[in-house]
């Protein structure tokens, strides 16, 4: 145990290690060569290892012994009068699934919606349709999650589930061949239920892997069983997968996601603040959510961070400066480089409109309004004067583009909502 923990030292900032895998105790108790449970001194430590690193300890694991356990993460309690023994769920049900990712933990909004609605059927439907099902989309936005709600649901229920990473199933394909068990390797992934495989993008350019794949996808489609994917982009755009699986992984249904827009975010922060106990205003919820990246795993990071933050400070009530503070390596400053295109094309983006609509004349509302902010970052974030931004929109003077800043000044000061929009828009210009 010491030594895989100092290999993952290597591996970690000295803040992530210190704070979360330090506080990490063995319980030898419950532990066996097939299981190792781990206990942490709180909810949020455990949670945050069990998504960020508990895949990493049972590989680091499987590399010193040549078995791979189930790690399990558990609070620990010295108070507790009775002992209870960790929830042990068969060996044949995927091990390291993530308990809380389930369908009633994610949070569903315009984003996510069809891939939401497509994973509940598939996981209520065994390969009767959407097989393979491929969901897609940028890191961090909740593809993995869904792929253990699938997985979850089925595990409840009795199925044979295996989940896995496609570098966890490389390392797995080439542990079986030094040891001369191939048949082995076919039998544990070919006598599943649902097979689920994340990041299958980094199988591209692994001739020898995506020729086991192939038999092993053509033998679960023939067996009817449920095969499901997820990748940071869709499958025809998978430089190095060969074309056979390409048509295979099209050959079902693929679904995208994208990046959560701001209500979403808000509601995400709302969720995961309620299930870990950390109580925030609206007005910190919506900096927060306006001032962080789009990444989901990014959010869940700023709240551990701001929770342990109050743990180690004792504080009492948390105020939007001690917000700002504790979060300031995370927020975005002001770019020094930023140009009226980029602004431009951000807020036009946000609206749903085109450059040229800001640039027009047009009078139409929605127009007018993305006009002004464009006009009110462009005084904020840029060097720009009032002149120069009334002759590129082509006004009668710069006494217009004072009054469209007031506009939107006096709306940011009376509309906690529309001061939230501003700041997520302010966030994305690049």
């Amino acid at each position: 145990m010491h030594s895989v923990l100092l290999q993952l030292k290597n591996e970690l900032t000295p803040f992530e290690f210190d704070n979360y895998i330090s506080q990490l105790s063995y319980n030898e108790k419950y532990s066996r060569d097939d299981r190792i449970v781990l206990n942490a001194p709180n909810i949020f430590i455990v949670s945050w290892i069990k998504t960020k690193y508990a895949n990493k300890i049972a590989y680091l694991f499987e590399t010193h012994s040549g078995f791979k356990p189930e790690v399990i993460i558990e609070v620990s309690n010295p108070n507790k009068k009775k002992e209870n023994k960790p929830n042990i769920r068969k060996q044949n049900s995927a091990s390291n699934l993530n308990p809380s990712f389930t369908f009633a933990s994610f949070v569903v909004g315009n984003s996510n919606t069809f891939a939401f609605n497509v994973a509940k059927t598939v996981a209520q439907n065994q390969s009767t349709s959407y097989n393979p099902l491929v969901i897609y989309g940028n890191t961090g936005l909740g593809k993995t999650h869904l792929l253990n709600a699938i997985g979850n649901a089925n595990v409840s229920v009795g199925k044979n589930v295996i989940y896995t990473t496609s570098e966890q199933f490389l390392n797995d394909f080439l542990l079986h061949i030094r040891n001369n068990t191939m048949e082995r390797f076919r039998q544990k992934y070919r006598a599943c239920d649902y097979l689920l495989i994340d990041d299958i993008q980094f199988l591209s350019g692994k001739d020898q892997i995506q020729e086991e794949f192939f038999h092993t996808f053509n033998e679960l489609k023939e067996n009817n069983k449920q095969i499901v994917l997820t990748s940071d982009r869709p499958p025809k755009n998978m430089n190095g997968l060969e074309e056979r699986l390409k048509t295979r992984f099209t050959s079902g249904l693929l679904a995208d996601i994208q990046p959560p827009e701001l209500e979403t975010k808000i509601n995400i922060i709302r969720a995961k603040c309620e299930l870990d106990g950390i109580h925030l205003n609206d007005s910190i919820t919506n900096f927060i959510a306006a001032n962080i990246n789009d990444n989901i795993r990014e959010i869940e990071g700023v709240l551990v961070k701001l929770n342990f933050s109050m743990n180690v400070t004792n504080i009492q009530e948390i105020s939007l400066d001690f917000v700002k503070d504790i979060l300031k390596e995370y927020i975005k400053e002001s770019k020094e480089s930023v140009d009226m295109d980029s602004i431009i094309e951000t807020v036009s983006k946000y609206y749903n409109l085109k450059p040229s609509d800001i640039k027009g004349r047009s009078r139409s509302k929605n127009i007018v309004t993305a006009r002004k902010i464009v006009i009110y970052l462009a005084r904020t974030l840029t060097p720009n004067s009032m002149p120069y931004l009334a002759n590129y929109f082509g006004m009668k003077d710069h006494s217009t583009v004072s009054k469209a800043m007031k506009s939107i000044q006096n709306e940011i000061n009376e509309n906690q909502n529309f001061k939230t929009i501003i700041e997520e828009i302010k966030n994305k210009i690049k």
